[in-house]
């Protein structure tokens, strides 16, 4: 019989002899890992030589375990049954089945099929010899939030209701605090949340009932329903990480968190609002590298990419990022900033709050309680002899005002406002107070954007586009056109979208546009002549997207239904 997970091969070697890596950057993974604590997999990953999925498909192929998509499994309650899911986490392996032929034999999807450890483990427990199955962290952790996160909760919630903690907070101090239910149960929300890419937990008091959802790209999905009377607990355990006062209940208010999930780490800001069945919270979850992205992971197409290339090639002048809260402007202006910070330039940021730390990079945080503003950090920052600057936001007159003024006389200034669209940003800062002639002056270009939902490439179905969607997509054409619309599947966690896309309208600033914004012309002339120019609207954008099955008609509308 074979002696399943025995096989013994150096995980370097291997990735080296499958061509993933050089002799060079293993050498130089080796010097990262020493006394660093940490496997050499991990240590590769973390310096971005290799993802997770390249080291499944090496160890797949050099040992000759079979590689498991656990998207798509089911498991039955008496393999479930088996290992509780604490011992599971610890070893990042799930049990998957029984072999066909031999009840004695488990199968198990790992992680790392090389931890001799993990396999001791699960066989002293079940009494089975173990087969492992490749997989990578990410999903084996996935698998075992959606087969065994509910009676995790319900665990929790029972001890909670053995320990009579309902009111008592304080208990939230005590020195077993990192074994308390309520403790675990917060500490699971948010680990659940980042490994299925949620931007935003919601934690809302109902009448009877606490509703947690999670809002992933872009849309609010339920994930569970709780007894009324764990909010008290939860709200003091969210207050006590995020460093707000316990104390207080009836003020709004704001908090800080760090939590490191999988090894990354997310930095979450803490909203809480008393309504009038208790206090509603919101963590908005951000990873520390998520902001970070190359500038070909933003969507830009090729038409695109050269725009913003272009517009950044200028040595002075504004460049806006336009678009409502949660459309990608501060990943968009990361990414720029990250293309001109070199060695050469003096970049200075003015940001509420820093959201993404970038070597290199001078960032200040405005703190209005120390009357640092917007525009006094912007003053002293003049005085720093910068090339480049990034204000977060353009929010009154006056920060307007200097931002003008500074690109004028020599500095290229970055920022984001709030509008629908290119040409209004220029009518919205004409309304700031600031004059025609010096915005047609100062403005480089504008880029509106907006996020779609991707359809899900598994299950996407397709339909005959209708007489309606013809003609607000632009389709002339008399042949039948097909479209696609979602559907749902386990790939998707039945959503039927996965992942989103950016959608953009970028205005660069011409002659013929700076004649129309110096004698204060419309919002709806400079549009006009912006398409002239060759800008391709959101609503041309999305609908590209639509006919090319990358999204849906519905999302298109969303981000383009009153342009």
């Amino acid at each position: 019989m074979i002696e399943y997970g025995r096989r013994k091969i150096r995980l370097g070697d291997a990735l080296v002899k499958d061509g993933m890596i050089s002799e060079e950057q293993l050498q130089k993974a080796l010097e990262l890992q020493k006394g660093s604590g940490r496997k050499l997999g991990e240590t590769l990953i973390d310096a971005g030589m290799v993802t997770e999925e390249n080291i499944a498909k090496v160890l797949s192929k050099q040992l000759g375990y079979e590689s498991i998509d656990l998207q798509n499994i089911s498991i039955s309650k008496d393999v479930l049954d088996l290992v509780t899911p604490s011992v599971l986490k610890k070893n990042r392996v799930i049990p998957i089945e029984y072999a066909p032929d031999n009840m004695n034999i488990l199968r198990v999807a790992m992680a790392d099929p090389l931890d001799l450890d993990a396999m001791d483990d699960i066989s002293i427990i079940t009494g089975c010899q173990v087969e492992p199955l490749v997989s990578t962290p990410r999903n084996v952790m996935l698998a075992i939030d959606r087969f065994y996160g509910q009676a995790e909760v319900a665990t929790a919630l029972e001890d909670y209701a053995k320990e009579r903690l309902i009111v008592e907070e304080e208990d939230a101090f005590s020195e077993d605090i990192n074994n308390s239910p309520i403790v675990i149960l917060v500490k699971e929300m948010i680990e659940k949340a980042a490994r299925q890419r949620a931007s935003d937990i919601h934690i809302e008091p109902l009448e009877k009932k606490v509703r947690v959802r999670y809002r992933i790209d872009g849309a609010l999905y339920e994930k569970g329903r709780y007894d009324v009377r764990i909010l008290p607990a939860m709200v003091a355990r969210v207050k006590i990480i995020g460093g707000m006062d316990i104390s207080e209940k009836r003020k709004p208010q704001d908090g800080r968190i760090t939590q490191i999930v999988d090894r990354t780490e997310y930095d979450i800001r803490v909203s809480i609002l008393p309504t009038v069945y208790g206090e509603k919270i919101v963590m908005r979850l951000a990873s520390k590298n998520a902001l970070n992205r190359e500038k070909s992971q933003l969507g830009l197409k090729p038409i695109e990419m050269q725009q913003f290339d272009h517009i950044l090639k200028n040595p002075h002048g504004i460049l806006l990022v336009t678009g409502p809260t949660g459309s990608g402007k501060s990943t968009t202006l990361y990414t720029a900033l990250s293309e001109l910070n070199t060695e050469d330039v003096n970049i200075i940021t003015v940001e509420d709050p820093v959201e993404a730390n970038i070597d290199g990079i001078n960032q200040v945080q405005v703190n209005p309680k120390a009357s640092l503003t917007f525009a006094s950090a912007l003053r002293s920052i003049l005085r720093q002899d910068p090339d480049i600057i990034m204000i977060g936001e353009i929010r009154d007159q006056e920060t307007a005002g200097i931002a003008v003024q500074a690109s004028i006389t020599g500095h290229l200034v970055v920022s984001t406002l709030h509008t629908n669209s290119s040409a209004s940003t220029i009518t919205r800062l004409a309304d700031m107070g600031v004059e025609p002639y010096l915005i047609a002056d100062s403005v480089v270009g504008v880029i509106a954007q907006r996020l779609v939902r991707r359809l899900c490439p598994n299950c996407k179905k397709p339909h005959i586009i209708t007489e309606e969607e013809a003609e607000i997509l632009g389709v002339k054409t008399k042949e039948q056109v097909q479209i696609y619309e979602p559907c749902g599947c386990p790939q998707c966690d039945n959503m039927g979208y996965k992942g989103r896309i950016g959608v953009y309208e970028i205005m660069e600033m011409t002659q013929d546009l700076k004649t129309i914004i110096s004698k204060n012309g419309s919002a709806e002339a400079i549009k006009e002549q912006a398409i002239k120019n060759g800008m391709h609207t959101l609503r041309m954008s999305a609908s590209e997207y639509v006919l090319s099955g990358i999204t849906s008609f519905n999302e298109m509308m969303k981000v383009s239904f009153d342009l």
